[in-house]
């Protein structure tokens, strides 16, 4: 089954006002590239500001919290993210998981949250090198993806992240051969809990996904674009990635 290519820039907490001019160079690459899907997951402060600039790209947010508002100091609703423009949002992004202990369950709520708000989603998914030293990294990382997972996933609105831990901002990625197992063994794993609609559902790779490796990474039959970090914080750097994907 063909599935259009999905490259998402992940700014992490990087960007400022003045950096405005790389997400509309941006929106400009990505118009140029139709047959790809391009965005940028920016920090909540860009986000309105880059929505005016984005040209073919959408902007989208990096997290939303499980509720709709309440007394949760520095927390952001998939709805405030809407309104100030978002169209996406990433949930259980490895370094949340890590460094807020966030649990699968809560990944889940989010994601369902965000549907709910009108947000489509990128949840993510991945091992520490301790799992994929031990062997253990597709049943591992397939068991995280199903308890994620939210009531009515669908194609539509929800894409997969794959990210080996070890490998974000290391410059380190698995083999070609370990990334393709991975996606296929996720891909498997969605045909157990959605059916047919797995083959619909766009997996990602992400984990130092650059320039260079971008098109070898993404020949890979069940490898459907990439949820990039450090190569996607200039124009310069991103382009090679998004023109790989077309």
């Amino acid at each position: 089954m063909s599935r259009r290519k999905l490259v998402v820039g992940n700014w992490k907490m990087n960007g400022m006002r003045a950096h405005l001019d790389e997400v509309e160079a941006i929106g400009r690459i990505a118009a140029e590239h139709p047959a790809v899907e391009v965005g940028l997951c920016l920090p909540a402060t860009l986000i309105m500001a880059a929505d005016a600039l984005r040209g073919a790209a959408f902007i989208g947010g990096q997290d939303n919290h499980w509720n709709a508002s309440g007394a949760h100091t520095g927390c952001l609703s998939a709805e405030m993210l809407a309104e100030a423009g978002a169209q996406w949002v990433i949930v259980g992004h490895s370094e949340r998981r890590d460094a807020q202990g966030e649990s699968d369950a809560e990944v889940a709520a989010k994601a369902a949250a965000a549907h709910a708000a009108g947000l489509k989603v990128i949840l993510c998914v991945g091992e520490s090198l301790e799992v994929r030293d031990a062997g253990d990294a597709e049943a591992v990382v397939s068991a995280q993806l199903l308890a994620s997972l939210p009531e009515g996933a669908a194609a539509d609105w929800l894409a997969i992240a794959y990210e080996p831990i070890w490998a974000i901002g290391t410059g380190r990625i698995p083999t070609m051969e370990a990334v393709a197992s991975m996606h296929a063994a996720l891909r498997a794993a969605l045909a157990t809990r959605i059916g047919s609609e797995a083959e619909k559902m766009r997996i990602l790779y992400g984990g130092s996904m650059n320039g260079d490796n971008a098109a070898d990474l993404m020949a890979i039959a069940d490898v459907d674009g990439g949820l990039v970090g450090g190569a996607s914080l200039t124009a310069a750097k991103f382009e090679p990635v998004i023109a790989a994907a077309g």
